[in-house]
């Protein structure tokens, strides 16, 4: 029982991308963090409640696209095209994560806190997982479900939704989400074609792709370098320390300008925006923190 226990557990969560969430819920963490100015165990409640959410929006993504799923080999052994899970499963775990998700937001961190959470929901499954199949660009708006998180967090920590440090960091972490899906569409663009869905591989040449994305990353290095002046950090070295991973950021992707760079390097760049990011909110945390 506790082997049949385990194994559901693990399909439950590739259905929910249960480590995408928890990177999402850090997020909110930091945004928290930065609001509140100090760890409180009220930080609890908005990172659990947007777990909650990213995972319910993950499994009720994989049930739209359970079709297309099956057409690409990258995705095509996940839990539903497997027959692991189904439809009919993965839709009570949307539901009931979801409505948590969004219950935890309200009771402990108040309405604005719960409309954001429940905003990102309904713009991940209901604007841009659509919109994949009607714009080659659907990842710019989709750059909102990036933005939001950490909103939730700044919100929940005391902070007023209108402040300009709120809006600059939702800015940063909005324009970060776009490269950071355009270089998995380098690798995996054809496959996305494959299954019938919009992709920047057939409209242009993936030199054109690759310097799109590094003008995206440049101004995720930008709007970096800006929030010092938005955000008054505890520590100057903080400061220091974001100019100089943005700065770094940009020296190590230019190399996608490099007319010969082969695709092969595309999953090492993956992981190293992602190393970015977590670096950064690693010092954002760590300048309130110490």
């Amino acid at each position: 029982m506790r082997e049949k226990i385990k194994a559901y557990i693990a399909i439950l969560a590739r259905l929910c991308k249960f480590r995408i969430s928890q990177a999402v819920a850090l997020t909110t963490f930091t945004g928290y963090l930065m609001s509140h100015g100090e760890f409180s165990r009220g930080i609890i409640f908005p990172v659990f409640g947007v777990f909650l959410l990213a995972s319910a929006a993950s499994a009720l993504n994989q049930v739209q696209e359970v079709k297309t799923d099956l057409l690409m080999p990258r995705t095509k052994n996940r839990p539903i095209p497997t027959g692991q899970i189904t439809i009919r499963e993965a839709l009570f775990w949307v539901l009931l994560f979801s409505l948590s998700g969004i219950f935890i937001l309200w009771f402990f961190d108040g309405w604005i806190a719960a409309f954001l959470g429940a905003l990102t929901f309904v713009w991940y499954n209901g604007i841009y997982t659509p919109l994949k199949r009607i714009s080659a660009f659907a990842a710019v708006p989709g750059g909102v479900v990036g933005a939001l998180p950490p909103i939730i967090g700044w919100v929940a920590g005391g902070g007023s939704l209108f402040d300009p440090a709120a809006i600059a960091l939702a800015m940063f972490f909005f324009i970060g989400q776009v490269p950071h899906f355009w270089i998995l569409l380098l690798r995996f663009g054809e496959q996305y074609e494959l299954a019938g869905l919009k992709s920047l591989t057939a409209e242009l040449s993936h030199q054109q792709i690759r310097r799109l994305t590094f003008i995206w990353i440049a101004a995720t290095s930008v709007s970096a370098f800006l929030l010092p002046g938005f955000y008054a950090f505890n520590h100057k070295i903080t400061a220091y320390f974001i100019w100089a991973l943005s700065t770094i950021l940009i020296l190590v992707f230019i190399r996608l300008l490099k007319p010969s760079l082969q695709s092969v390097k595309f999953s090492s760049s993956f992981l190293l925006i992602n190393l970015y990011y977590f670096l950064i909110m690693l010092v954002f945390s760590l300048d309130v923190l110490i």
